[in-house]
């Protein structure tokens, strides 16, 4: 299996955070992808189907993932994750980021003029490479239906995610001429989730990046570097996002690269 992280085109950077590429072409017992809470919503193609709850498909489209889930795959495939800004989502696809927080749908269920036969193209594609191309072609193709409404939650989200740590959600709101109300609904509506969980989401990534990264001593090095009162608080937010602790995540990382 070989995983790969990429750095978006630049004519697809202001709405797509990375993109994740991994293939696998000796499945001998299902592959387990382990979907944590990152902030970023996601585009998902495998060439096989893949199975998320109840659900299965082969091309995905996620909102905030707050509750962590799986996905299965039992075939040989190829997989592509398109990782978005987290204002991104209602922007290009048109639809309510709210209604997809924790609901995965497939693409196939969106009117023709947003799928716009993408399965389809990308199923009878000669490889990665002319899939990730295929995948830039129709994300560039959504950016027409940029308005305003993203260019203040763009605002929003860089304020808050740029430094988590901090409880500056007042200032934002204040900055942007809101009142809190009207603020949360804004933020529901383009991110899927209210100010406050979006800020514990992208305090948690920055934090489980160090840690998959082993760049600490301690979990307690991470806890205070990341604005976490203590280890025990830290570990509390880990396992509300994986549903594991952080020794069971590096014990269970060590164990899958065996």
């Amino acid at each position: 299996m070989i995983a790969t992280y990429l750095p978006p085109a630049p004519r697809i950077a202001e709405y797509v955070q990375e993109v994740l590429v991994i293939e696998h072409f000796r499945v001998t017992t299902p592959f387990v992808l382990p979907l944590f809470a990152n902030g970023m919503p996601t585009l998902l193609f495998q060439t096989a189907r893949g199975k998320i709850g109840n659900a299965t498909n082969n091309l995905t489209l996620f909102g905030q993932t707050v509750f962590p889930d799986t996905l299965t795959i039992t075939e040989n495939f190829t997989l592509i994750a398109y990782f978005f800004k987290p204002y991104a989502l209602n922007a290009l696809f048109g639809v309510s980021a709210q209604e997809l927080t924790d609901s995965p749908i497939d693409l196939n269920l969106l009117p023709p003029s947003i799928r716009a036969g993408l399965q389809e193209q990308l199923l009878n594609a000669a490889g990665a490479g002319e899939m990730m191309a295929l995948l830039d072609n129709y994300i560039f193709s959504l950016t027409t239906r940029i308005n305003t409404d993203m260019r203040m939650i763009q605002y929003a989200v860089e304020q808050i995610a740029g430094a988590p740590a901090q409880k500056n959600l007042a200032t934002v709101q204040q900055e942007l001429y809101m009142t809190g109300r009207t603020f949360q609904r804004f933020f529901e509506k383009n991110i899927g989730i209210i100010p406050t969980r979006f800020r514990r989401i992208s305090q948690f990534n920055a934090a489980f990046r160090q840690l998959n990264k082993r760049r600490f001593k301690s979990l307690t090095d991470i806890a205070f570097s990341h604005g976490y009162a203590d280890q025990s608080h830290f570990i509390r937010a880990f396992r509300e996002f994986t549903a594991l602790t952080p020794g069971e995540y590096l014990a269970y990382g060590s164990s899958a690269g065996t």
